[in-house]
Formats: structure tokens, C-alpha cells, sequence
């Protein structure tokens, strides 16, 4: 398979992203999933994706869409497009699995997907994560990953403004 064909090959449907996951808990993967606009990849998010895929077997990440981040973020925002953060993500070894989504949260997805964990940064607290009541209630789990301090894309967005 050609490198990029393999990358592409890891972002999905949701239909499609659906029977996977079927799949892989039927041959007993434990499934992953977190969720981000990951508009300018940085040490923070590559931080959590490793951390979160180790969680598990399987790393499902559930991308916010343009209008989507635009709407959570303001009108200036996303830097890139979603397809380019979604090939950006996939192209991760610990990425299993990209799929975008058009809501402001990724409950729909979650609810979909069933995911064993979900995962979110250390800037979440468990009762502001969404999914987490419906993950839990089937008897998956909920992670927090501690924020890497330092290294956010608004911030980013700001020093390379100053330059």
C-alpha cells in the first residue's frame, strides 16, 4: 500500500468508522477514543494522542469541523482545514482512526462509537467531559490526561502574530 493511501485508509465515515469499531471489539480490542479541533498540531496534542493510545488498543480521534471550530473558536479559526488536520492526526503512529464531526461536541460520535475510554486533557474536569456519563454507564472508563503546560494553539496563533 502506498504511504499515502495508508494514511488515508485511517480516516473514516462515521457509518464506515462504525462497523470498524464492531470489528475490533469483536476480536477483543479495547477501543480509545479522545476528540480536538487539533488546528496547529503541537507538543500538547501529540502528548495526549500517545498518552491517550496507551489506554488501550485501538485510538479512535474525533476532529472537530471547519465550521464546527469556527463556531467553538471564532471566525478567524481553523488555521488549517479539516482535511488537512484530519491527515495531519492520521498520519500519527498511535492513530488508528480519524473521523470528523459537525457538532460543537462529539457526544453523537461517542454515542456511535461506544468507545472502552474516553479520554480527554487536564484542562477537563469528568462532570464538564461529554460522553463521559454514557461511557460509564455501560461500564467504560474516563481518563484525564495531565495538560502539558506551555503549549496551546491560541497561544501559538499569538507568538507567531508577534513575529
Amino acid at each position: 500500500m502506498h504511504k499515502l493511501q495508508w494514511v488515508q485508509h485511517k480516516i473514516f465515515e462515521r457509518e464506515n468508522l462504525v462497523r470498524e469499531c464492531n470489528i475490533w471489539r469483536n476480536t477483543g480490542k479495547k477501543i480509545v477514543f479522545t476528540n480536538g479541533c487539533f488546528d496547529i498540531l503541537h507538543h500538547g496534542h501529540l502528548d495526549l494522542l500517545a498518552r491517550a493510545a496507551g489506554h488501550g488498543n485501538i485510538l479512535i480521534v474525533g476532529i472537530n469541523t471547519d465550521s464546527s471550530v469556527q463556531r467553538l473558536k471564532g471566525p478567524s479559526r481553523p488555521v488549517n482545514n479539516e482535511q488537512d488536520r484530519a491527515f495531519q492526526v492520521a498520519s500519527l503512529l498511535c492513530t488508528d482512526a480519524v473521523c470528523l464531526f459537525d457538532e460543537d461536541t462529539p457526544e453523537t460520535l461517542i454515542n456511535l462509537l461506544k468507545p472502552d475510554v474516553l479520554v480527554k486533557g487536564g484542562d477537563y474536569t469528568i462532570d464538564k467531559i461529554v460522553g463521559a456519563d454514557f461511557v460509564q454507564s455501560y461500564g467504560g472508563s474516563v481518563e484525564i490526561i495531565p495538560f502539558v503546560n506551555g503549549y496551546s494553539t491560541t497561544s501559538l496563533i499569538e507568538r507567531i502574530q508577534r513575529l
